[in-house]
């Protein structure tokens, strides 16, 4: 069956329908990992967004179910040069076209994803829509596309009660703002007992759970939508309990404590984006997801927080120390499942602030 990919610029591409053949208006982004496609699938940061894949082969190695980062997919369509329909794979249990038609996807696949990478980044990310419909109006459609916005998507994401994974390590609070599984995985592989709190949980009740540090999780959408969240991580601050921070969550503390975010051009999303410790001067090759960045000025100018880790690429910030705090955030993935492992001593780091396994 054909599908059609219009964007709000007027670019139409012309491919095959994949999964569900119901038709979907969401943000197209790009990723530029070259496995890991499960993982993106089913990251809760992509709730509201579209994803095209660059790599040009994808689902050669199937579906397993354990390589999950959440219970689901959150993606709103699934964009590919080249789908393999027939995995090679012992661990593949199922294909993609069947993991997109049982949880309704729509995709497309067929199309020229260089084309469509290359506006985007000249661009910037854009709206779309993925129909079946050969009949449908330009006209009609550019104007629903300019209008869409992924809202509030954290309360969309977000568990609906507290979870416990036991251990007999230091107690941590995680924040579910839309974390990925081996966020909790991370951390109880290294002893922690981790309990996972809702995005919406006062701070009063976490801090009464009188944990040993807090960690707040990745998730999705513009970090200045969540107004409720951003007051209840201002009183986490306030506390002594140590506190660490991925991608959302690095963003939010920013917002608590009198920074600013800004939306990028493009975002950055893959497994191969280099990032320099400015501690050290290392750099580190991180796993990333986001489309928006700490603006670290006004935090550095009131001697809040300073700049931990840039973006080799773009100089862009990527991590934040607060003074007199024992907080640190990154904007990258240090669980990265898919990507590489170089940043996952952080969690050791969080480890020793919090009193390492006692």
């Amino acid at each position: 069956m054909k599908a059609f990919l219009i964007l709000e610029d007027g670019h139409v591409f012309t491919g095959t329908s994949i999964g569900s053949a119901r038709e979907v208006i969401s943000e197209i982004v790009f990723n530029t990992s070259m496995t890991g496609y499960l993982e993106v699938m089913t990251d809760p940061s992509y709730a509201g967004q579209a994803v095209c894949m660059t790599y040009p082969l994808i689902g050669n190695y199937g579906i397993c179910y354990d390589d999950q980062e959440s219970t689901r997919p959150w993606i709103d369509a699934f964009i590919v040069r080249e789908l393999s329909r027939v995995p090679s794979n012992f661990r593949s249990v199922d294909t993609i076209q069947h993991f997109l038609t049982k949880h309704d996807i729509p995709g497309i696949a067929g199309i020229d994803t260089r084309a469509l990478t290359k506006i985007l980044r000249e661009k910037g990310t854009m709206n779309g829509m993925i129909t079946v419909d050969e009949n449908y109006d330009l006209n009609a459609i550019l104007p629903k596309l300019k209008a869409y916005t992924t809202g509030k998507v954290v309360e969309k994401v977000t568990c609906r009660e507290k979870e416990i994974l036991p251990g007999n390590g230091p107690k941590v609070a995680l924040m579910d703002f839309g974390a990925k599984r081996n966020i909790a995985c991370s951390l109880n592989k290294r002893g922690c007992q981790v309990t996972i709190y809702p995005a919406l949980t006062p701070a009063e009740e976490i801090l009464g759970d009188h944990p040993d540090g807090i960690m707040l999780s990745n998730g999705p959408g513009d970090p200045k939508e969540c107004t409720s969240i951003i007051k209840e991580v201002k009183k986490l601050y306030d506390s002594d309990v140590p506190i660490f921070a991925i991608c959302l969550g690095h963003q939010l503390m920013a917002l608590a404590t009198g920074g600013d975010t800004y939306k990028m051009k493009y975002g950055h999303r893959g497994g191969n984006h280099p990032v320099k410790d400015l501690t050290t001067g290392r750099v580190y090759i991180s796993s990333q997801n986001h489309g928006y960045v700490v603006d670290a000025k006004d935090l550095e100018e009131k001697n809040i927080a300073h700049p931990a880790f840039v973006n080799v690429n773009d100089g862009t910030n990527e991590g934040m120390a607060y003074v007199g705090k024992n907080i640190f955030t990154v904007q990258f993935h240090p669980e990265a499942c898919p990507g590489p492992q170089d940043s996952s001593y952080l969690f050791d780091r969080f480890m020793d602030m919090m009193g390492g396994n006692k």
